[in-house]
């Protein structure tokens, strides 16, 4: 891709949601691979739990894990790491 329509700023300027729920071993397995990927890429990461908050509940439930980068819905269910890489250093 071309310099001239790439995202903006470093990867640390960028930030990725995973929302989870306890007991969710899929969403162990996404949190492993969001730390993983993030850390490398020096990219900050926050965790929201889909029980404590109405409004991602109702949007996805049926969803999750879901991953987030900048706010924008990136995947859900499985985490492919060198699709989140990508998706980060673009």
């Amino acid at each position: 891709m071309s310099p001239l329509f790439r995202r903006a700023g470093p990867p640390r300027d960028r930030l990725v949601t995973l929302i989870r729920k306890p007991g969710c071993h899929l969403c162990d397995d996404a949190q492993v691979v969001v730390e993983k990927v993030c850390s490398e890429l020096g990219v900050p990461w926050e965790r929201k739990d889909i029980t404590e908050d109405r409004e991602l509940y109702d949007r996805y439930w049926e969803q999750i894990p879901v991953v987030l980068v900048d706010g924008r819905q990136h995947t859900f269910w499985r985490v492919n790491e060198d699709r989140l890489r990508k998706a980060l250093s673009d």
